[in-house]
């Protein structure tokens, strides 16, 4: 099961995260810094996956931003990598650059395939069908 997902760039400044599970704002911002401070720290070299406390990190780079899974340890950790690169294809698909100023889409995006922190939809033209629903309703 997903536990989080967190878009950091390089900074370490966290861009969108999303939680499946209850956590306190205190203890969510102590957890961002200690996993941003982990996935920054490793080199390209590196595995990524990360073995943190009681779950395991996965994360993928890419240019100046990081996306970073917490899951538990039953999850498929191949699988996940393969969902974040999925995800940000989809995310390529529908955005022409710049995604920081439409988050709200990008948390549809997010919800479209992950469900109570279990991955539901892998098919990147359903995963885009209710956004290009709202997009054509704000056209007219």
């Amino acid at each position: 099961m997903i536990k989080f997902f967190l878009m950091v760039n390089k900074q370490g400044q966290t861009r969108l995260s999303r939680y499946y599970e209850y956590m306190d704002l205190h203890k969510r911002t102590i957890l961002e810094a200690e996993v941003i401070k982990h996935c920054l720290s490793r080199s390209k070299e590196q595995c990524s996956f990360i073995e943190y406390k009681d779950f395991k990190l996965v994360y993928r780079q890419y240019a100046a931003l990081f996306i970073v899974v917490g899951i538990n340890e039953t999850e498929n950790e191949m699988a996940v990598y393969e969902l974040i690169h999925n995800f940000v294809e989809v995310l390529d698909k529908y955005f022409s650059r710049v995604i920081m100023f439409k988050l709200d889409r990008v948390h549809i995006i997010l919800d479209e395939m992950v469900l109570n922190g279990c991955i539901v939809e892998t098919n990147k033209t359903r995963i885009l069908a209710p956004l290009l629903v709202l997009d054509k309703m704000a056209e007219s």
